[in-house]
């Protein structure tokens, strides 16, 4: 009984620090001010939420941030800060589907409906080229981005981009009204589990505890089932699409940034024991990856997961803004 009673502290004190949220975020504070880029797609409006951050002494370059799967624009304030520092202005969308922006859950989500909505909005905000960073899904999109608008893109940084192996060779294919009710099971300390399994190789450091916040803010929230079909339509995405087979396509300089004790890989609880521990193996990958992108450069960082910008973040940044400013 006293077990019990101690689990049921630890769900609630995981439920207080981490408070429901609406679909957009409503109570969820971002740490620049957001702008709402109207438009319409597949015939019905939509409002993608983005930060415009302009620097002080600008050097008359943008950067472009896109955010991973199961996170928003928010979590790149500190590459933003940094970025700012050094004269960038930096543009952050929450893409359609994510953070801030409208959630259909009749659309159809692509990488490259997501990269038009991109160019949309860098049309709409008058800017030529950007250099265009993005982490996890972020990467994949990022990639397509380049590959579909080469002459927008100047340089390209892939920052632990998920998508460098094709899950769909590996693991069976779970039908969205699947992926709808295991996205409805979510609970803050699932989120929590994952996030510390794939991301992080098992580890967890208190001060990664924001990462979580969305996430298990939507799996509490009152758009719990809303939240969980976009999940499902979004998560399709990354599964079916895949990128990697036209790395050898890109055109621009690239980096790739890669913490090796990063695991994630879509589907790997679907997949049998022994071709599950073959996945998410970001020490190969990112060493495969540079090979296949023509002219890139790799930087690995060896006890760093998912995460670089966030875990290690001074040796990420001495390489991106080298890079960004060569």
């Amino acid at each position: 009984m006293r077990a019990f009673i101690i689990l049921i502290g630890l769900a609630l004190q995981c439920l207080a620090e981490f408070p429901a949220l609406d679909e957009r975020l409503s109570n969820y504070e971002y740490p620049y001010e957001v702008s709402l880029h109207k438009f319409e797609a597949q015939g019905q409006p939509v409002e993608m939420a983005y930060m415009d951050v302009t620097p002080e002494t600008p050097n008359g370059q943008t950067v472009l941030l896109m955010h991973g799967k199961n996170f928003s624009g928010a979590y790149w304030k500190g590459t933003a800060d940094l970025l700012r520092g050094q004269g960038y202005r930096v543009v952050i969308p929450d893409q359609i589907g994510f953070g801030k922006s409208s959630k259909p859950t009749d659309l159809q989500y692509s990488f490259q409906a997501l990269a038009v909505h991109t160019k949309g909005l860098l049309d709409h905000l008058e800017i030529p080229s950007v250099m265009v960073v993005g982490h996890s899904m972020g990467g994949m999109l990022a990639t397509r981005f380049a590959l579909m608008f080469p002459d927008r893109t100047g340089k390209l940084v892939l920052v632990n981009p998920i998508g460098l192996e094709d899950w769909k060779k590996m693991v069976p294919y779970q039908p969205i009204d699947e992926a709808y009710e295991a996205e409805l099971k979510k609970t803050p300390e699932s989120v929590k589990e994952y996030m510390s399994k794939a991301y992080f190789d098992g580890k967890w450091d208190a001060a990664w505890d924001d990462l979580l916040a969305i996430q298990a803010g939507w799996a509490q929230g009152p758009a719990k089932e809303k939240m969980a079909m976009v999940g499902a339509l979004t998560s399709d995405m990354v599964f079916t699409q895949p990128v990697l087979y036209e790395f050898s396509s890109l055109k621009v300089p690239t980096l790739l940034i890669i913490g090796n004790r990063d695991r994630t890989a879509i589907g790997k609880n679907r997949a049998e024991p022994k071709v599950a521990e073959k996945m998410g193996l970001y020490a190969q990958l990112g060493q495969k990856t540079a090979v296949t992108i023509p002219g890139s450069k790799l930087v690995e960082f060896k006890d760093v997961g998912h995460l670089p910008q966030v875990e290690e973040f001074a040796k990420y940044a001495k390489e991106l803004t080298k890079f960004l400013a060569r």
